[in-house]
């Protein structure tokens, strides 16, 4: 029979790329490595990967291989997690991918919270501005950020965890710049300079409602005069009077409240958007992945 550790080390030389690398993450020697993967490869009968003086690349058996490999791993993984967690709690390792601000605003104090409760749990927490493969890059639950009709149609399994809204915020500046006390409609926004986050360039106009559930569009009058990937870079150039930056109430919540930032158009309101909790779709879901999830929906209630 296969050893799983085999399909262990042949999934760290397919995600690293190379014998060397995969050998300095499993922290074993090179040889060791390319004997597991000499050996797994006579146990099938097939070449999983072919080797050039760079890197490693996939056959087509090899690929085939591998999706299963991740699949069988998974399962092995949950398994040994759920049987630990029958003798004195959750153990093994919880792998969590979130945005920068949204997990330093509320993933990071969250996680402190959740590791009281479970002691044995070690935690590994990355930041991203972009989106990753949960299945490739082996995230246990991604916390994403966005519009509700955004994960309709992703491949994986998904919970709402909350929602909450965004504002269009101004520094007191910029506002006395343009002669104005207060912004009353979205024209008036609307032709003030903008500020832009990557994420949102596809949306060309806000459908917003008035304090009676009106709806009224709001279109920018021109293109961002400064375009990022980061919502606190954003929030940085709010604050100094660059522009209208449309940002999460739960980033400028303080800024809001000190007045260093105010509320751009405060008798609309914009679509609320939502925090999701992703996680791959297997037949079992891992007892800490269910726990996070269920912790994290009571955590944001």
């Amino acid at each position: 029979m296969v050893s799983l550790d085999r399909f262990a080390v042949f999934r760290a030389v397919v995600e690293s790329g190379s014998f060397t690398a995969a050998a300095a993450q499993l922290n074993q020697a090179r040889a060791a490595v390319s004997f597991n993967i000499k050996q797994l490869e006579t146990e099938l009968g097939v070449t999983l990967l072919t080797r050039t003086t760079r890197r490693v690349e996939l056959t087509d058996a090899g690929e085939r291989f591998y999706a299963r490999c991740l699949r069988v791993l998974e399962e092995a993984e949950s398994a040994i997690d759920d049987a630990r967690s029958e003798h004195g709690g959750m153990h093994g390792v919880l792998r969590v991918t979130s945005t920068v601000e949204y997990g330093t605003m509320v993933v990071a104090p969250a996680l402190h919270e959740f590791m009281q409760r479970h002691p044995a749990l070690r935690v590994r927490l990355e930041t991203h501005a972009s989106q990753v493969d949960l299945v490739r890059e082996r995230v246990d639950v991604a916390i994403r950020l966005g519009r509700l009709e955004q994960f309709q149609d992703l491949p994986y399994r998904g919970a709402c965890l909350a929602t909450y809204e965004v504002r269009p915020v101004i520094a007191p500046s910029l506002l006395a710049a343009a002669g104005l006390s207060r912004i009353d409609s979205p024209d008036v926004l609307a032709n003030l300079p903008q500020l832009g986050h990557t994420r949102l360039e596809r949306i060309a106009t806000w459908t917003l409602a008035d304090r009676d559930g009106n709806p009224h569009a709001f279109q920018p009058g021109a293109k961002p005069r400064v375009v990022v990937d980061n919502a606190s870079v954003l929030r940085v150039l709010a604050r100094q009077g660059s522009g209208v930056a449309l940002l999460p109430e739960w980033l400028v919540r303080d800024d809001l409240a000190s007045g260093a930032l105010v509320d751009a158009l405060p008798d609309y309101r914009f679509p609320p958007q939502a925090v999701y909790a992703l996680y791959p779709s297997t037949p079992h879901v891992p007892q800490k992945v269910r726990a996070w999830v269920d912790f994290m929906k009571a955590y944001l209630a």
